[in-house]
């Protein structure tokens, strides 16, 4: 078999593991804001919790990112996946029984470091790539994302509290009854424990014996804190510190709206929410989904040879900030209806961002410091994330009892000026021009057009 249809195969291969992961965590979405009410005290501020539910995460991720990206770098990549699968199936174990936002919050932070090695499955897609095929290959890696965060959400809405459904008794009575999420998280931690067992017996080793040997002998083990040093010097660089710049803002307005969404979509309608159940926020999510399977398994192949990532990155900015800031005008009188071209802007837009900087990225970086980059690239959406979750609940529980212009609009208004400033950062500066004068050199332009 040749080389190319080795990586091919293992890119597939590394696409079924992530998709049976994401699916895993893709299930705990529609349900979070709903058990933090449900363990929260009589008047006790429940956008802070779910912020601090979601910041625990990030901040994990955060403080990992680095270290799982240079570890990977130094051992190889399959050993560090396989690390984050296993401590994933026991994490949604225990958040699924958690009976105390402590505990629920603890679980949440073991969860972040076991899952902040995303930069190990992009630098391994950048290892079996050919560099004009990066974007595409991202993408198809964002299929497997947005498959698993499509699938993911239905089913966590649809096995919450199983012991109210009303077409079966069977887990009346019973510790699901107690524990209304167990059963969702039982799943997720089954699932995950398949993709253990998949990456083990089926996913090859991306990273050349030689180059994993050199690596061992040359580096010292890396820590987070060694690591988290090199996101100041990517910030100064030329031509990867623009997208970095940019993709920072762009992920804080995403991650102030992951805490907002729900809380609005729950929110009564004579509030001026929509008075979702977690199946609804489920199927809204699934949708956001299949958009994003679309974009990125569909269209980024064809968009990148056509635009470039460069023009891409910055439509996916506009896109995206348009439909965060419109989210609160959806109208309770026909939710799913009003949502729907603001669900589209928003999943259209990020399937847009995500494969076109993972491609200027792997263009901007040497082969050697790849896993570094990615690490702090993702330190950088986990910092966002810290920051965004904790503001954003912050944010929600300020403005959602006020009637005046600071009212519970405001958290998605922010989102949007976010995404515009993102925009703007990445639009007048070196990294604009970056990438075509690297492909041009390589043979490879995309069409001016």
């Amino acid at each position: 078999m040749s080389d190319e249809n080795n990586n091919r195969s293992a890119i597939m291969i590394l696409m079924l593991v992530i998709l049976v992961d994401m699916i895993g965590i893709g299930i705990i979405i529609p349900f979070l804001t709903y058990m933090v009410e449900d363990l929260s005290a009589p008047g006790e501020k429940i956008g802070v919790w779910v912020g601090a539910l979601m910041a625990a995460y990030a901040a994990a991720q955060f403080l990992f990112s680095p270290f799982w990206g240079s570890l990977s770098d130094r051992i190889g990549r399959k050993p560090v996946l396989m690390i984050g699968l296993s401590g994933n199936t026991i994490v949604m174990l225990i958040f699924g029984l958690a009976n105390t936002l402590t505990i629920a919050l603890f679980a949440r932070l073991i969860g972040g470091l076991f899952n902040a090695n995303v930069s190990v499955t992009r630098a391994y897609i950048a290892d079996v790539t050919n560099p004009e095929d990066v974007a595409k290959n991202q993408g198809l890696l964002g299929v497997a994302f947005g498959t698993g965060f499509t699938i993911g959400p239905m089913i966590g809405g649809l096995l919450s509290s199983p012991a109210d459904w009303t077409w079966t008794s069977a887990f009346e009575s019973t510790i699901f009854e107690s524990y209304p999420y167990l059963l969702p998280c039982l799943l997720s931690s089954l699932l995950s424990f398949t993709g253990l067992i998949l990456a083990i017996k089926f996913l090859p080793e991306s990273r050349a014996k030689a180059e994993v040997d050199s690596d061992e002998k040359s580096s010292t083990r890396p820590s987070a804190l060694k690591q988290l040093s090199l996101i100041p010097s990517m910030l100064t660089r030329p031509k990867v510190s623009p997208v970095l710049w940019s993709l920072t803002f762009f992920w804080l307005a995403f991650t102030i709206m992951h805490v907002t969404f729900i809380l609005f979509t729950m929110m009564d309608p004579s509030s001026g929410g929509l008075g979702f159940s977690e199946s609804d926020n489920g199927i809204v999510f699934s949708t956001i989904g299949i958009i994003g399977i679309i974009t990125q398994g569909k269209l980024i192949g064809p968009l990148t040879t056509r635009f470039g990532s460069s023009k891409l990155l910055a439509f996916g900015f506009i896109a995206a900030g348009t439909g965060l800031a419109g989210i609160p005008y959806a109208s309770p009188d026909f939710p799913f209806l009003t949502l729907l071209p603001v669900v589209f802007l928003i999943s259209f837009g990020n399937g847009l961002v995500t494969p076109s900087n993972m491609a200027m990225l792997t263009h901007l970086s040497g082969v050697d410091e790849r896993g570094a980059v990615m690490g702090v690239s993702e330190s950088l959406r986990s910092l966002s994330a810290l920051i965004g979750v904790s503001f954003g609940g912050v944010l929600w529980d300020f403005t959602v009892n006020r009637s005046d212009i600071l009212d519970y609009h405001t958290a998605f208004r922010i989102c949007g000026i976010l995404a515009l400033i993102s925009f703007l950062t990445f639009r007048f500066s070196a990294g604009w021009k970056a990438e075509e004068e690297i492909l041009e050199r390589n043979g490879n332009n995309p069409s001016s057009a």
